[in-house]
């Protein structure tokens, strides 16, 4: 799923590609993209663009009349622009919705046949906030904010991370960078960590995300963002099981749950100790390795 960093730069080409243009017309090409009925996507034909605004992971395009087409992109939504004459180079299939102008079209896909990502029409600032759910920007936060939020709840520290009632923008991809930088266990309870453990999750929370906001931004350069992906070249841990560790060397773990993943270093983060894969240790029992120095 596209999270802060991925989101941010989709909003700053947005802004170049589509504030101050008039949308000719909308085209629907799933009927499950849609996900309201009033007022009526036809609101948009003619209008101009004045603004682009993140809400959590979701995109907001702020049209006249307080009228907002809220972009949820789920986990494999993304979003292609084609200049006039240009194909799609995606299959017909991948297409929810084509918002087409003068200039180009921006298509809306989604490379899944399950069809979360979504659409919605709001009209007035009350039904866009019923949208947020209210967690606190991260790179805004101060570091007493940070810390109220994370001890809100008895969370595990990637639970915590993760929840968009407490935090706007983080995903799974992101938390386990922020909690390796930070040499925290994704496991750890938000009520056990020390005011220095606090600081220091702040800090590498801060870091990370502006410092993968500064990559993407120069990996898109002038062009629209095309290469956005959960698994990029240069993250510490994540999408990198049984790869060695940057900063010591020992081989990633991962715990996989539903269709998630946790990635995290042992080493670096555990005390050595390899947590619990709930499948694998009950199919290995005695054979599953408590300490990362069993598997080296």
């Amino acid at each position: 799923m596209p999270e802060l960093p991925d989101v941010v730069v989709y909003i700053e080409a947005l802004t170049r590609h589509l504030v101050g243009r008039r949308l000719e017309r909308i085209h629907l090409l799933s009927p499950f993209v849609l996900r309201s009925v009033d007022p009526p996507i036809e609101t948009l034909h003619g209008q101009t663009v004045r603004e682009v605004r993140r809400i959590g992971k979701r995109i907001v395009l702020v049209f006249p009349g307080d009228v907002f087409l809220v972009i949820h992109l789920m986990i494999a939504g993304r979003l292609r622009w084609r200049e006039p004459g240009r194909k799609p180079g995606m299959g017909p299939k991948m297409i929810l919705a084509s918002l087409e102008y003068a200039h180009g079209t921006l298509f809306f896909t989604e490379a899944s046949s399950r069809k979360r990502a979504s659409m919605q029409l709001v009209r007035g600032d009350a039904a866009l906030d019923a949208l947020d759910p209210g967690g606190i920007e991260p790179l805004d936060a101060t570091l007493e904010q940070f810390h109220e939020a994370l001890t809100r709840e008895n969370h595990t520290l990637k639970r915590a991370l993760t929840d968009p009632r407490l935090f706007s923008g983080i995903g799974n991809a992101y938390s386990d960078e922020i909690l390796h930088r930070a040499k925290l266990s994704p496991f750890a309870k938000t009520p056990s960590l020390s005011e220095e453990d606090v600081k220091r999750l702040y800090d590498a929370t801060r870091a990370t995300l502006a410092e993968w906001i500064e990559r993407l931004r120069k990996e898109a350069g002038a062009d629209f963002p095309e290469k956005v992906t959960a698994f990029r070249e240069g993250m510490a841990v994540h999408g990198r099981f049984r790869k060695p560790c940057p900063v010591c060397g020992s081989p990633v773990q991962r715990i996989v749950y539903a269709e998630n993943e946790t990635n995290y270093c042992a080493r670096c983060q555990t005390g050595g100790k390899v947590l619990a894969d709930r499948a694998l240790s009950r199919l290995l029992k005695a054979s599953w390795p408590r300490s990362i120095d069993e598997l080296d």
